[in-house]
């Protein structure tokens, strides 16, 4: 059994910045994905950016070019942890949030809320 919890959405204004946090508990492989996708109203979810775990040289990135340059994603290997820093945040960028692990199957947190205000 896998669990995702997701922590600090909330609501900021445009250029502003927030940052979230996903802890995976359970059954954890050493070898896995972890990232963000977003879901925004009327749309279909989305990559925002997820990140290998990766071996001695570290994990690779992959980000949607909608975020490019404003959002560094990171994670602790050791705690199960992945996070999402997103800087100059724009209105767009409103969505509920997704952590997601990738291992044996795709695992998904419950989801937090991201508000930017013009």
């Amino acid at each position: 059994q896998v669990r995702l919890v997701e922590s600090g959405g909330g609501l900021v204004q445009a250029g502003g910045s927030l940052r979230l946090s996903c802890a995976a508990s359970g059954s954890i492989f050493s070898i896995n994905t972890m990232g963000w996708y977003r879901q925004a109203p009327g749309k279909q979810r989305a990559l925002v950016a997820e990140m290998s775990s990766g071996g001695s040289s570290g994990g690779s990135t992959n980000y949607a070019d909608s975020v490019k340059g404003r959002f560094t994603i990171s994670r602790d290997n050791a705690k199960n942890t992945v996070d999402l820093q997103m800087n100059s945040l724009q209105p767009e960028d409103t969505a509920v949030y997704y952590c997601r692990l990738r291992q044996n199957a795709n695992y998904w947190g419950q989801g937090t809320q991201v508000t930017v205000s013009s």
